[in-house]
């Protein structure tokens, strides 16, 4: 049975793709109007595009989405969201389902693709690891995005985890960005998109039932870069632990 499992899972993993790109073309260029409008109303207008978008292709490829603590996101408040990483699919699930205009810290890099890039550049802010200039404009266009009054949803293990512990250990970023902006982070854990595509095998994709919850915020008052680092992340580890 587990070679049909295999087998099955490549062939779902054509479907996810060409669903995508199908879907994806549908949204195109409603999203690139949003370059032409002011920074706030035009990311907000992107984020419900980007969130009608995966509300189409998630349940396409049996992969519907609950979304549970929006009361977690008080009104006309920048929050600093964090993330768990298990796998690819976890970007669809992040930005689109914040509530609010948001962008998200990424790779530079994939703006190369072509069209899709565009659409990716519009969603984030762009980051070359490799470059010390590079993080440091990233740093200062972050800042810019909260000042703006838009949430920053960040990947704080930095890249997929491939071991068996429920998180990686945090980098210092997010948490930087929110003491020295005085911004409260809203930890969030996503479910089951490690079921679905598992960080170890190549094109592989199977239908899962996917969860996002938003916890409360975490205020950074009195704490250090390093004491609010530990904190959301035992926070973000014991919510994981008893949920998953």
């Amino acid at each position: 049975m587990k070679w049909i499992k295999e087998i099955f899972a490549r062939i779902w993993a054509l479907w996810g793709l060409i669903s995508f790109l199908l879907t994806f073309l549908i949204i195109f260029l409603p999203s690139m109007f949003c370059y032409l409008l002011p920074s706030y109303k035009g990311q907000d207008i992107f984020i419900k595009i980007a969130r009608f978008w995966m509300h189409i292709w998630l349940p396409l490829i049996g992969c519907p989405v609950k979304v549970k603590g929006k009361e977690n996101f008080a009104k006309n408040q920048a929050y600093i969201v964090t993330c768990n990483h298990n796998a690819l699919m976890d970007v669809p699930l992040s930005s689109p389902f914040i509530p609010g205009p948001n962008k998200t810290i990424a790779k530079s890099s994939f703006v190369k693709i072509p069209l899709f890039g565009w659409f990716y550049r519009k969603g984030s802010v762009l980051v070359n690891r490799k470059s010390d200039a590079s993080r440091r404009a990233s740093f200062e266009a972050m800042k810019k995005v909260l000042a703006e009054g838009m949430h920053m949803c960040i990947y704080p293990e930095g890249t997929r985890n491939r071991g068996k512990e429920p998180l990686k250990s945090f980098y210092d970023g997010a948490f930087k960005l929110a003491t020295v902006t005085n911004t409260p982070v809203v930890p969030a854990l996503i479910f089951n998109t490690k079921k679905a595509m598992p960080v170890h095998k190549t094109f592989y994709l199977l239908p899962k039932k996917l969860e996002i919850h938003f916890l409360p915020p975490v205020s950074v008052e009195d704490l250090s870069t390093e004491e609010l680092k530990r904190k959301v992340f035992q926070i973000m580890h014991d919510y994981y632990v008893m949920h998953q």
